[in-house]
């Protein structure tokens, strides 16, 4: 089964075909980084005026890499949720057209549900259950993905997704955009131990997580230190940072393994590419006897390849949508074909 997969919930254009959720025929993305670079973030209209100058050309460089004309595909599976609203309208709405005029059927995918199937396409034999840690700029959330469509939260940030808490402390030590790249390569040459940083934890709630506490610790040792004229040990701070934030995902996900007695633990979403994070997940892997995965680099961004791969198991499972399909900014990941 052949199904044209369409991605285009933040500032990545992107389109792919993917064959019964296991191959990528094609993958295109067409990134606005440089742009956004300017501003120190994600600009939304920006994005989504891109994204509608963009479209058109990812997907028919897809359809061309795949070797695939409208007859060869099965269906057209688009982000439909969460994101930015304006950006995922352009995809939705354009997969809309595409579904109408070649009759395929129209497959709603939900962004996080595509992270974690970002893990299919890297281990071809990897199967439910197990125990998923999503890390990307603007969610946090650890899952029991019990089979392919049906997945429960066990905990989730209560505040900032560790992402966005590594892109805030990058821009204050002036780390150019995106920060959490760039601070997770000055870190490799930094001290971890030189600044004490806070864990914070939620009572009552052992698998949550809260950044904003850290992020604020960081934000005000840098002030402290400017303020006093002192020059600024960077790596010295991104290393210490790093460690704290990568400190409270382990943790909890090494406790929700125990807890649930999970034997596979999974790796997801754009801050799964973090060094450090990979290390300690297989180091607690390889402690506890656990099965270790983590996405290649190249499925850790937005891309269209995982989200034909999770479209793939959502079209099995019989979650298709009409015409009334709309992009909807936030949606929980445990039943997005329910709401």
């Amino acid at each position: 089964m052949r199904i044209l997969a369409i991605e285009s919930s933040c500032d990545e254009t992107a389109a792919a075909v993917v064959e019964d959720g296991r191959t990528v025929l094609s993958s295109v993305v067409a990134s606005q980084v440089e742009e956004h670079k300017i501003y120190g973030g994600v600009v939304p209209e920006v994005a989504s005026r891109r994204h509608s100058e963009a479209i058109v050309g990812v997907v028919q460089k897809a359809m061309q890499d795949a070797g695939c004309c409208f007859a060869d595909l099965d269906a057209v599976a688009v982000t439909h949720a969460p994101g930015l609203i304006g950006a995922l309208l352009v995809g939705v709405n354009f997969a809309k057209g595409l579904a109408l005029s070649t009759g395929l059927p129209l497959v709603p995918v939900h962004h996080l549900r595509s992270h974690i199937a970002s893990n299919y396409l890297t281990f071809p034999d990897l199967q439910p259950p197990f125990l998923c840690l999503i890390v990307s700029g603007g969610h946090t959330h650890l899952v029991e993905v019990e089979d392919y469509t049906r997945m429960r939260i066990l905990g989730q940030t209560r505040d900032d997704a560790a992402g966005e808490a590594f892109d805030k402390a990058a821009r204050m030590m002036g780390l150019p955009y995106p920060g959490g790249v760039h601070l997770d390569v000055l870190a490799e040459e930094g001290d971890p131990e030189r600044f004490a940083l806070p864990n914070p934890k939620v009572d009552g709630c052992p698998y949550d997580f809260s950044f904003s506490g850290l992020k604020t610790a960081v934000i005000n040792l840098i002030h402290r230190m400017q303020q006093k004229g002192e020059s600024l040990p960077a790596a010295d701070i991104a290393a210490s940072f790093r460690r704290a934030v990568v400190e409270s995902l382990a943790g909890r996900a090494a406790r929700a393994m125990q807890d649930t007695g999970a034997k596979k633990l999974v790796a997801a979403g754009g801050v799964s590419a973090n060094r450090l994070l990979r290390r300690e997940l297989e180091g607690l892997c390889r402690e506890h006897g656990w099965e270790y995965f983590a996405p290649k680099l190249c499925w850790c961004g937005d891309n269209a390849a995982m989200v034909g791969s999770q479209g793939y198991y959502e079209w099995l499972a019989g979650h298709t949508a009409g015409m009334d399909l709309n992009a909807c900014a936030r949606l929980c990941l445990e039943a997005p074909e329910a709401l």
